[in-house]
């Protein structure tokens, strides 16, 4: 299969889908590897180093699309890139369609078959592509506030660890995954004090369990989570539902009881976000805007910013995927591995994910029906 590899084009997206020991790999099992023209060099990787290791370098970005039967990308296409789409093509990547309902209906218009990195989920509920970038963005959440939270950028001025004598900041994170659980991580070990709001007992116990009870969990409902904004120094937006827009958690009227100059950090934007004054996507290029006297971060692509630690660690987890669908095809791979078939969106003008089709308005169609 020929396998192209476009240079992404959103804003502040430095990530590249393949590194070249990824390129390595594909070209190895018989595929023929595609590089649009400095894909790679965001994350460190020029043409040459893909050359080495037998990728073909592009024309430009219109050559890719035109040339290859499976397009890997990191991020979602924009508007501009729809005029690429072809019936047959398969789209390997994140597409987040249930807040992106002209690219739902683009996709499925020229008939391209999506697999998105974020529904692909195993039997014991783990999302395995989308783990590495949860990983990242949510470490990245807490080292973002705390930057916003100094009065230079017109935040409280207060310092996340504190000082003997001054009481730490408090990090309110709502949503006990992946993102939320290494959200933690940093954050207490910045010395801040630190809740977890999260529905699952269970989750609650391992949580305790895995930080020695030095984070505080609390059941997730309207009453817990509005004493816990009120006092929220920062806000982190760490709820995901496979497929599905995030549920809004935050309503303004929760915002507005907010100290003035605290920061939300919302991981979750990129689904629709959990609270209800993140109503824009920003750009790392201009990150915040302030709304009831609070700052709001909403940009869709946290990891872009870390690319080179992000293309590496998105690689190791796509490459398994590609390449048995590079190997079989989009059908027989669906048929015999029942994760990858929960990555499939949009299939032969249909969406064929019941999440996503409810999102978006769209009918939902059964993938083993088609």
């Amino acid at each position: 299969m020929r396998i192209g590899v476009p240079k992404e084009i959103k804003s502040g997206e430095y990530r590249v889908a393949l590194t070249p020991a990824g390129a390595a790999i594909l070209s190895a099992a018989g595929h023929e590897v595609l590089i649009g023209p400095g894909a790679g060099e965001g994350s460190g990787f020029p043409d040459e180093a893909y050359m080495a290791e037998g990728a073909l370098i592009a024309a430009d970005a219109a050559d890719v699309w035109s040339r290859a039967e499976m397009i890997m990308k990191v991020k979602e296409p924009l508007p501009e890139e729809y005029g690429y789409f072809r019936s047959g093509l398969m789209l390997f990547t994140y597409l987040h369609l249930a807040a992106a309902v002209p690219l739902a209906r683009a996709l499925a218009d020229a008939g391209v078959s999506a697999v998105a990195y974020e529904t692909i989920q195993l039997d014991n509920g783990t999302l395995p592509l989308l783990t590495p970038m949860s990983e990242v963005a949510g470490r990245m959440a807490v080292q973002i506030g705390a930057q916003f939270l100094e009065a230079f950028y017109g935040g409280r001025g207060v310092l996340l660890g504190g000082v003997p004598g001054v009481p730490p900041a408090e990090v309110i994170i709502l949503g006990g995954g992946i993102v939320g659980t290494n959200a933690a991580r940093i954050a207490l070990g910045m010395g801040a004090s630190v809740v977890i709001l999260e529905k699952s007992t269970e989750r609650m116990r391992y949580i305790d369990e895995v930080f020695g009870g030095r984070i505080r969990t609390l059941m997730s409902h309207s009453h817990n989570i509005a004493a816990a904004v009120r006092r929220a120094d920062l806000l982190i937006g760490a709820v995901l539902i496979p497929g599905a827009k995030a549920p809004n958690l935050v309503p303004e009227e929760m915002v507005k009881t907010m100290k003035k100059g605290a920061v939300i950090v919302d991981v979750a934007v990129d689904q629709g976000g959990t609270i209800a004054t993140i109503d824009r996507v920003t750009t790392h290029s201009d990150p915040i805007y302030v709304k009831h006297g609070v700052l709001h971060y909403a940009v869709a692509n946290m990891p872009g910013a870390v690319p080179r630690t992000s293309t590496y660690a998105l690689t190791n987890v796509t490459i398994p995927y590609a390449l048995e669908l590079a190997k079989a095809g989009l059908a027989s791979a669906a048929e015999h591995n029942r994760s990858l078939a929960k990555g499939v969106n949009v299939y032969k003008g249909h969406i064929t994910h019941p999440q996503v089709a409810d999102a978006v308005g769209m009918p939902y169609v059964r993938l083993e029906t088609l």
